[in-house]
């Protein structure tokens, strides 16, 4: 989110602030949930155990295939959970609305299973995806604002038709921070006008971070198999790291973002969100691909893979060169065993670890980044609203009026003066934005990413995602620690959020990225990491942070 700071490394920082039983529920928006009333204990609810509980997708599959499962049970298992924890005690408030067709089409593709066989892993498999995603079917798509309220796309976006094809089962829609977060530099993650605030399920009176709050809160809940969000900068690595799970921003252009509600054409991308680099791994191999409608999707020398899970290796740290960016070990002292243990568990599965391999250019783009994000804002939402005329707002302004016009509803808590000064910018011919986005690319990617490891012949380079999450507070907004995300979502490269320890029962993740087009390299150094230390556990839905306790 767009920075009033003068000093160029705390605005970018602070860029991960983006980028979050169906017959009993309709295709309606679910009611949001407050902070009011909370009882602050670290003491965890009376839940019942969940029978899918840290279940990966490879056992799903072989349980539709033994006949312990068909694709509709599991559905409607996960429906049943959505029910019992997240509209009703803990209430994580993290699904903003369910499809009512899921159970239809499961049992569609259980016939499917039984007349053809399954088309691949992901048959039958539920998955949640942000709401700023399109779908053509009884759902909406309003990136949690209401002045989208009741607007349906008249055609898929690609991500959801690649998991149709794929035959997974969108099971819903999650909340996120309203608009991608990109309305006011005072909000709080995870809040929108339509679904409310979205808790996490480590201590729900803390911040699921990122826009994609709403995918990070619901996977690691254990309320779908597998989730998709979208990421500006931060918004699937910020909310993987601080709800314990396994995030992979791809390079731009990996995935089609045609028919997502945008922030910026050269920054966004869609990615998932899950619990282990296995099921993200697989959930990319379903959305990854070639697409008219984008056309980063067709940049010259962009490389993909049909199968990422064939990255998957266990001896994957072994002789790889991992480039440790400490200027980017920023954040609390608490972090510092962890990252140490990290770091250690690395070397000891034979990685060489070059320490420090800076990013020179680090404090260099983070006013230009403002600039660019600004303008392609105006810009690209009136590209995208002009393709639906049934939609009930057309431009910026038009979104600015309405707010304006429902202030107890969208501005009670927080502003948009993001929205006021990126309605002030010009087209994008202007020489201000073309200067700067010239200006990302070259600090970012020749002289950022790329210069440091040409210079020390890298694999990939390492932070800390970002520290444990803040307490939620809708009256002064985030107060989160930053993060590491700015380098590779500037430059447009992928980056993966792995869990790397707890610290007072609270979440941080540990960040691997790199190269454009090296998702490979990028997945197989996350899963001997993933693989290596075995972080990731349940969370217990305390009311706050258990702060008797430290590290675990």
């Amino acid at each position: 989110m767009p920075s009033t700071n003068s000093d160029d490394r705390a605005s970018q920082l602070t860029r991960r602030k983006f980028l979050g039983s169906a017959a009993l529920i309709g295709a309606a928006s679910l009611a949001p949930t407050s902070l009011a009333h909370r009882e602050a204990t670290a003491a965890p609810p009376d839940i019942a155990p969940f029978e899918l509980d840290e279940t990966t997708v490879a056992a799903l599959q072989d349980g539709m295939k033994s006949g312990q499962f068909t694709a509709h049970s599991i559905a409607q298992k996960y429906l049943d959970r959505i029910a019992e924890i997240d509209k009703q005690g803990p209430a994580i408030n993290s699904v903003i609305e369910l499809n009512p067709d899921a159970l239809s089409i499961a049992d569609s593709l259980d016939d499917e299973r039984n007349s053809k066989g399954p088309r691949g892993p992901l048959h039958g498999i539920p998955v949640l995806i942000k709401d700023n995603i399109g779908t053509y079917d009884r759902m909406m798509t309003t990136a949690g604002s209401l002045a989208l309220s009741g607007f349906t796309p008249t055609k898929d976006s690609a991500v959801a038709q690649r998991l149709h094809e794929a035959g997974a089962v969108i099971l819903g829609k999650t909340n996120l921070s309203e608009w991608a977060n990109f309305r006011s530099t005072h909000s709080s993650s995870g809040w929108s006008g339509r679904g409310g605030q979205t808790h996490n399920p480590y201590a729900v009176d803390r911040n699921p971070c990122g826009s994609s709050s709403g995918s990070g809160a619901a996977v690691s809940a254990n309320l779908a198999a597998i989730t998709i969000g979208t990421e500006t900068d931060g918004s699937i690595v910020c909310p993987s790291s601080a709800n314990g799970v396994v995030g992979i921003k791809p390079t731009v252009g990996l995935v089609s973002r045609a028919g997502i509600i945008p922030i910026s054409h050269s920054q966004d991308t869609a990615g998932p969100i899950c619990r282990t680099v296995a099921d993200a791994a697989a959930l990319l191999s379903a959305i990854a691909g070639i697409d008219p409608d984008d056309t980063a999707t067709k940049a010259p020398g962009r490389k993909a893979y049909p199968d990422y899970t064939k990255f998957l290796d266990r001896g994957g740290l072994r002789g790889a060169r991992i480039g440790v960016v400490r200027k980017l070990f920023f954040l609390p002292d608490k972090l510092d065993p962890i990252m140490k243990n990290a770091l250690d568990a690395m070397k000891s599965e034979g990685a060489t670890l070059v320490d420090p391999a800076e990013i020179g250019t680090l404090d260099q783009f983070g006013r230009s980044e403002n600039t660019v994000l600004q303008y392609e804002f105006k810009a690209d939402m009136r590209a995208y609203l002009a393709q639906f005329p049934n939609a009930p707002v057309h431009s910026l302004k038009d979104i600015i009026e309405f707010n304006e016009n429902h202030y107890d509803s969208e501005l009670l808590y927080f502003g948009q003066e993001i929205m006021i000064e990126s309605e002030k910018r010009g087209p994008l011919t202007d020489k201000a934005y073309l200067d700067a986005l010239a200006k990302n690319h070259l600090l970012a990617r020749q002289q950022g990413i790329d210069a440091v490891m040409d210079k020390y012949k890298l694999d990939a380079l390492v932070a800390p995602t970002g520290g444990p999450a803040w307490t939620t507070d809708l009256l002064n907004g985030d107060h989160d620690t930053g993060g590491s995300s700015s380098p590779a979502a500037v430059a447009g490269y992928p980056n993966i959020n792995v869990p790397a320890g707890f610290v007072f029962g609270l979440p941080v993740g540990i960040s691997f990225f790199g190269r454009a087009w090296s998702e490979p390299v990028l997945i197989k150094i996350a899963y001997a990491f993933e693989q290596t230390t075995r972080v990731r556990r349940a969370p217990r839905f305390l009311g706050t942070a258990d702060l008797k306790i430290d590290r675990q």
